[in-house]
């Protein structure tokens, strides 16, 4: 799973893995460690409680939740992203998205190969 965060904007990107155990399991997980024994951690979740895109970040853990019912649309058919805003406390807005990155994938690893 690809992270990609610019200003008030998230990204993620899955593999069709990914997508596959987003659908079975709910979520999927992610991480990158970095010297010192820190890491940056990040996951999907599927949740049936959520009416809308949100993110949070809690215990070092950057956590994007989705709704359930547009995760098993988005699973199940062409559709390519999910995208939605959240308002944050002080009226600003947080853009969120999360992509299915099925073509992109086998070339940016073969490219990298040679």
């Amino acid at each position: 799973m690809k992270l990609r965060i610019r200003d008030n904007s998230v990204g993620l990107r899955l593999t069709k893995e990914e997508v596959e155990t987003l659908r079975k399991q709910g979520v999927v997980s992610a991480r990158s460690g970095f010297p010192g024994g820190r890491e940056l951690r990040y996951e999907l979740e599927s949740s049936p409680a959520s009416v809308a895109p949100a993110a949070f970040y809690s215990d070092n853990v950057l956590t994007v939740r989705l709704p359930e019912t547009a995760v098993l649309a988005w699973v199940t058919t062409e559709q390519v992203t999910i995208e939605g805003e959240q308002v944050l406390v002080d009226g600003e807005k947080i853009a969120i998205a999360v992509e299915k990155d099925f073509d992109t994938c086998t070339r940016r690893d073969d490219a990298g190969r040679g």
